[in-house]
């Protein structure tokens, strides 16, 4: 008779246990939690994007520009076919504090992407003002946190050209309106793992 009663109370324990368990999730199933009285959904706040900068025609920016050296301007011109565009690398950002970004723009050679100059152009009143230039190849220059950074590369006597004996990369600030040198470091490239490539930074 114990033996019955120990059988039928499982039997209810088992009913109980399946009621409770089948297709539960918990919590969850009780979805999403109420509201209190009078309170009010919040949503997450977002910075507003900065907007997009007015995109230049570099080429047309440099020919019109009688900064710009007439061999450098010889070299703006598609390293392959009509469909291909020059080979000109385009910045832009905050260098000048200006009320729109700044331009920064590369010409490289065909083929072994040397850096043959780079130019700094500040928008003012609708125009662009040349207000940086380096000629002396291979350089690049780059924006890094509001400075302009410029990477020229070194050659030692008997150096190739597409492989030079280091570099010299130098951090300028726009101040009093023009560019001032902070910064200067110089590195010697090892020739013990491989030749450094001549290729600008970042590529």
């Amino acid at each position: 008779m114990a033996a019955l009663t120990a059988v039928g109370v499982f039997g209810v324990l088992g009913v109980f246990l399946v009621a409770c368990t089948d297709g539960g999730t918990g919590t969850r199933d009780e979805g999403p939690a109420r509201k209190e009285p009078g309170g009010q959904s919040v949503a997450p706040r977002t910075a507003s994007p900065s907007p997009a900068p007015k995109r230049v025609n570099a080429v047309r920016l440099l020919m019109d520009d009688p900064k710009v050296s007439e061999g450098v301007k010889k070299d703006l011109r598609p390293c392959t076919g009509p469909e291909d565009g020059p080979p000109v690398d385009v910045s832009y950002g905050n260098l000048t504090g200006a009320a729109h970004p700044d331009v920064v723009v590369n010409v490289l050679s065909c083929g072994d992407n040397v850096g043959l100059g780079a130019y700094v152009y500040r928008p003012q009143g609708g125009d662009y003002t040349n207000v940086f230039r380096s000629e002396e190849p291979p350089v690049y220059a780059e924006i890094d946190r509001g400075d302009l950074v410029v990477t020229q590369q070194v050659y030692a006597e008997q150096d190739p050209v597409a492989f030079p004996s280091g570099e010299d990369v130098i951090t300028y600030r726009w101040a009093d309106g023009s560019f001032t040198e902070q910064a200067r470091t110089h590195n010697d490239y090892s020739n013990a793992v491989g030749t450094p490539s001549a290729e600008p930074p970042g590529n």
